[in-house]
């Protein structure tokens, strides 16, 4: 299941040129003050002074730190686990694995300065949804894939993004035991092996209801 590497990287939402420069340094403003002291301790006026942004700008694009913070993690995650359909990726991973658990590990202070701040399941819940919708979209375009029903197929990427932030709860708690590639192949061999093929599938009303 392999891929080109990917730059996992914030894409602002903002379509003007200057707007997106200026939210780009102030979330990578927030995030470098992160890592020297806890969100707690951090106002809006040290982001604008790392940032070099006014305090009208600032407002005109969020409402607090944590509206930055989140907004931030937002988009993140939604580049990232859009990422393969975006880019017409010719490979079947369902998600970038591999790139995403790597650039998780490398923040460690980020990650740490979250857990502080009480923000970390945020990322986790945020990093759940994205890639469920991710998932449920590259299923869809996926020729092995194709033939699995709108509904059963959304239900399978959301229960396949659960698996994903679950393995990655692991891989960090573990110390990192493997490489992230192998946590890429071992998540993508689940996904095939959740998708039933065409031929072997049943007829829902022939299935065993649950005894009441």
């Amino acid at each position: 299941m392999s891929g080109n590497k990917v730059e996992l990287r914030l894409l602002p939402r903002a379509k003007d040129a200057r707007a997106r420069r200026t939210r780009a340094r102030l979330a990578a403003s927030l995030r470098a003050l992160m890592q020297q002291k806890p969100l707690s301790k951090i106002s809006v006026l040290d982001v604008l002074k790392h940032a070099h942004v006014s305090r009208s700008a600032f407002y005109a694009h969020y409402s607090d730190k944590v509206d930055l913070l989140l907004t931030d993690m937002d988009e993140f995650l939604e580049s990232v686990s859009t990422h393969l359909s975006r880019t017409g990726d010719p490979s079947e991973r369902v998600a970038v694995v591999a790139e995403f658990f790597a650039h998780v590990a490398d923040a460690e202070r980020i990650r740490t300065a979250l857990a502080r701040s009480g923000h970390l399941g945020d990322f986790y819940d945020l990093a759940r949804q994205h890639f469920a919708r991710g998932i449920e979209q590259r299923l869809k375009e996926l020729p092995r894939a194709r033939h699995v029903p709108s509904l059963e197929c959304s239900a399978l990427a959301h229960a396949m993004a659960g698996a994903l932030i679950a393995q990655l709860d692991w891989w960090l708690w573990k110390g990192k035991p493997v490489p992230a590639a192998e946590m890429d192949r071992l998540f993508h061999q689940l996904v095939w092996s959740s998708i039933p093929t065409s031929n072997s599938r049943q007829d829902p009303s022939k299935l065993a209801h649950p005894r009441k």
